[in-house]
This record gives structure tokens, sequence and C-alpha cells, in this order.
């Protein structure tokens, strides 16, 4: 029986274990990383004529990376931040095999030096305050899934959710028995996150939970918000059912309801509207679930309103009350008034 090659071997630790027991990262990462070598793999064999079971090591240099990373951008017309991506998804497995291989150091180090390309950043896009009162305003409860779509959306917009937790929740993320209610949020780097929730959103959720018997015990584990199938909707679901009801609000004020939103636009609301409440940053960054308050400061950007009054807020007089009646040598005085002449 043929042995597998040093790439099968390390690529299946490097998935299977290095990555979820190691780093812990989220399945999330994981199906991204698995996808970047599935085009690697591709690309290997279409232009390379290596096909993935004589792929080894040894083939995995500076120059084939770049040149795969190119083709992707050329052939699958991918983006720069595209591109990105799939070259820290080679890179984190170069690290990994750099103390597994440590044989040809030499020929990693030039791997991980390979540069990111520099990208515009993105506009954050986000709905006024009165926007999501309008959006929330859109689902009809008596009909269809009017009651989970007013529930989810809902949710998603106290919680700041990112769609992938909100699709992971079930009923048993949930408690709603005492104060403070809250959801727990599964979130990057598989941790958990409390979230505080208002008493409005949670006699909604009580409402769809009662309705879809999502309080019973049997059911605690299931999708808290699942599709025609019973099982966890699809990220394409979720964002279906937002543009449904954007294109309602649109139609009902033009104004409150900005072009090119998405799920994630929900996220920035709220951050937005906790930053335009004086929230300071750093409760802004634990309430996101960011690892660091540097990536919340977009949201400090985006809003100049916001640096102004912190530093308006900050301000102390310094100046002296009464400018001093001068009273030192009159002469002295005299030729300063001439000098200023």
């Amino acid at each position: 029986m043929k042995q597998p090659t040093d790439f099968a071997k390390y690529i299946s630790g490097f998935l299977y274990n290095y990555l979820t027991n190691e780093r812990g990262v989220s399945k999330n990462t994981i199906k991204s990383y698995s996808y970047s070598f599935i085009l690697f793999v591709n690309f290997m064999h279409e232009v390379k004529k290596i096909h993935i079971n004589r792929l080894s090591l040894k083939d995995i240099t500076k120059e084939v990376v770049v040149e795969f990373l190119d083709w992707i951008q050329s052939n699958r017309k991918c983006s720069d931040s595209t591109r990105n991506q799939r070259l820290a998804a080679i890179s984190s497995f170069i690290k990994y095999i750099e103390y597994m291989d440590p044989a040809a150091l030499y020929k990693y180090h030039q791997i991980l030096s390979i540069p990111i390309k520099k990208t515009e950043r993105k506009q954050i896009k986000y709905l006024p305050f009165d926007g999501v009162k309008l959006l929330l305003q859109q689902p009809n409860v008596v009909k269809g899934k009017g009651l989970r779509d007013l529930t989810l959306l809902s949710l998603m917009y106290e919680s700041a959710a990112r769609v992938q937790e909100i699709i992971d929740l079930t009923p048993s993320s949930l408690y709603l028995d005492s104060k403070p209610y809250r959801v727990i949020l599964h979130g990057k780097g598989n941790k958990n996150r409390p979230v505080p929730l208002p008493e409005e959103v949670v006699q909604i959720l009580k409402r769809y939970m009662n309705q879809y018997e999502l309080f019973n015990r049997e059911n605690a584990q299931k999708p808290l918000f699942p599709n025609n199938q019973g099982q966890k909707m699809t990220r394409n679901g979720v964002n279906n059912i937002l543009r449904k009801y954007l294109k309602m609000a649109k139609e009902k004020d033009v104004m409150l309801i900005p072009d090119g939103l998405s799920c994630h636009s929900l996220r920035h609301s709220k951050a937005m509207q906790l930053l335009e409440s004086r929230v300071k940053l750093i409760y802004i960054r634990d309430f996101l679930g960011h690892k660091s308050v540097i990536t919340t400061e977009i949201y400090a950007r985006v809003n100049p309103r916001y640096t102004f009054e912190a530093v308006k807020n900050a301000y102390k007089n310094i100046t002296i009350d009464e400018i001093p009646v001068w009273e030192g040598n009159n002469e002295l005085l005299a030729m300063l008034k001439e000098f200023a002449k």
C-alpha cells in the first residue's frame, strides 16, 4: 500500500488537530483554511501537473505560492482581501510545519516573507436608530414566519451578534427566567460571551419560543431559528430575511435605509448606537467580542462627533484668570513698547 506524502500527513494534522486542539480556532476558520488548500491542490494539479497523491512539501516554495496567489486573482477573479485570506491560511500552515519539519527553515521563512496586499478600508454601513426601528416594524407577526423573523432581527441587533453566532444559537443559549436576562454567544476563537438582553426583546423571544414550543426540554439543543427542514439556517437564508425587510422599509422611507447593507450592518448599527450613547470603547469592545480595542476604534473614526465630544468634555481651563498689570521697570516697559511699534 502506497504511503501518504509528507504534505498529506501534515495538512491532516494541521486541519484536524492543530487548529482545533492547540489553536482553538472556530469552525468557520477551519472551513476557510480547508477551502484555501482545496484551491491550492487544484492549482498544483492543473498548472503544475502534480497530482495530490504526489504533492510533497518540497513542491511548496515561495515562487509557487506567489504564482498560486496570482492564479486565483487572474483565473478566479478573487479580490485582494480574498487573496490575503488564502495567504493567511498558507502562512499558518507553514508556521505549523516549521517546528514539525525544521530542516527547511530557510525555505519556510521565504514563504512567510510574502507580503499581503494593501486593501482599501471598507466604509462601514449601518442603520441609524430610526432606521432600525423602521426595519423592525416590517415583519407581520400574525402571518407566516413574521414572528420568527422579527425575533431573529431584534436579537441580532440587540446582541450585535455575528451571523454565524445567530445561526448556532439553541434555546439552551438563552437565560430568560430571571434578571439579568442574557444570551450566550459562541464567537470567534471558540469563545463564549454573555450579552445582556433588554426586557422588550425578552418578551418577543418568549412569545416566539412559546409559539414554536422551544421551551420544551427535548428542543433545548435544536436550532433557535431553524429553516423549513428544521435544520440550522444558512448565512444566505439569514441574509435573504434581512434583504426582504430592508426592501420593505426602504419603500416606506428611502432616507433611513442606505444601500449596501448586510447582516453585519446590524452589528455595526448597535455599536454605533452604543457609541452615540457615550458608552466607552473598552466596554463596546467586550460587548462585541473584539480581541483588541483597536478593532473597535473604527466606530469612533466613522463618527467624528464622538471624538469632538470626548475632547470637549476633557477640556480643563489652563489660562490665567487675570492678566497681571505690569509692575516692573517703567523704562524697560517703554523700551518694549518702542520695539513693538
